[in-house]
């Protein structure tokens, strides 16, 4: 078998139970945002040896900011599940780990069944739905622009219906809470977390927009006392002074970084052009730049 078809050599069953898989194997699992194929495809293949065993990450994180923002969208909820779904599966066409999908609000409680039937046969792993309604707006505005939270009763429907349709025990269905995001309280987060979890959420996932990660620690200890088997799952991009292994013995079992490659790769690309324009040549930013060879190396096929 060649590069090419190894790498491909996985059905959409295999990689849908391979979340839940890697979840019982490990107490926590590293996410990566991957925001198209190539980006993918560097997701699949990093590594670091600490002296002791290889660390790698264990599933990618299809990001509703990153997927708009490389389309020059507002993450608005504009783009359609569709559209989505067809750079999911461009994703998918070169790569092996699971993929957790940011949901956004989930949408219409009557169009939910469908999209998580579509993503079940993507071979998608998990959907992750954010308790807000109306226009969607950016997590980490908090609340410098107008963000509605949805009523914990009709968010706890949303996730019932979406378990009730499912077509596999391997999907999974997280809730996001915003409480703390829109600074409802610790109370409130809890309350709407068991809530979901009684609904038949497979998991939690706390947002915090804090420079610290004292709240969400805080939510962690309490959540657990309650639902010590439930995974719990944070995005670290504001508190990004926590390592993996804090937040894996604080309690969290996904750690998601969610927008990181997308951010990294912009500015690079916008001073290469800048340089470009002073120099009139490119032998300026050559060291910047990744390798004719590297590049002729990494896509499997191409020689």
């Amino acid at each position: 078998m060649n590069e090419t078809n190894r790498l491909s050599s996985i059905t959409p069953d295999e990689r849908r139970k391979s979340l839940k898989r890697a979840l019982e194997k490990k107490h926590s699992i590293r996410v990566m945002e991957a925001h198209s194929p190539l980006a993918a495809l560097l997701v699949e293949q990093a590594n670091y040896h600490d002296g002791k065993k290889n660390i790698e990450f264990d599933a990618f994180w299809s990001s509703s900011l990153t997927d708009s923002t490389v389309r020059g969208k507002p993450d608005i909820e504009l783009l359609s599940l569709n559209s989505r779904m067809n750079s999911i599966n461009d994703i998918f066409d070169v790569t092996t780990k699971p993929l957790i999908l940011d949901g956004d609000t989930g949408g219409q409680i009557e169009h939910l069944p469908y999209h998580i039937n579509a993503a079940e046969k993507l071979g998608i792993s998990t959907i992750i739905i954010e308790d807000k309604t109306g226009l969607k707006k950016n997590s980490l505005f908090g609340t410098d622009v107008k963000q509605t939270q949805d009523d914990p009763v009709h968010f706890a429907q949303k996730i019932s219906a979406a378990k009730q349709h499912q077509l596999t025990e391997d999907f999974m269905v997280i809730a996001r809470v915003e409480s703390l995001i829109l600074n409802a309280g610790m109370k409130d987060a809890i309350d709407r977390a068991l809530t979901y979890v009684e609904a038949g959420a497979d998991g939690i996932m706390i947002h915090s927009r804090k420079k610290e990660p004292n709240e969400i620690i805080e939510f962690a200890k309490i959540f657990k006392q309650s639902a010590p088997d439930t995974p719990l799952v944070c995005v670290p991009t504001s508190f990004n002074n926590i390592t993996f292994n804090e937040l894996s013995d604080y309690g969290f079992n996904i750690i998601i970084y969610a927008n990181h490659l997308l951010r990294a790769s912009y500015p690079a690309m916008r001073n290469i052009l800048s340089d470009i324009l002073k120099y009139g040549r490119t032998q300026e930013i050559e060291d910047k730049c990744m390798p004719i060879n590297e590049i002729l190396n990494l896509i499997p096929g191409t020689k």
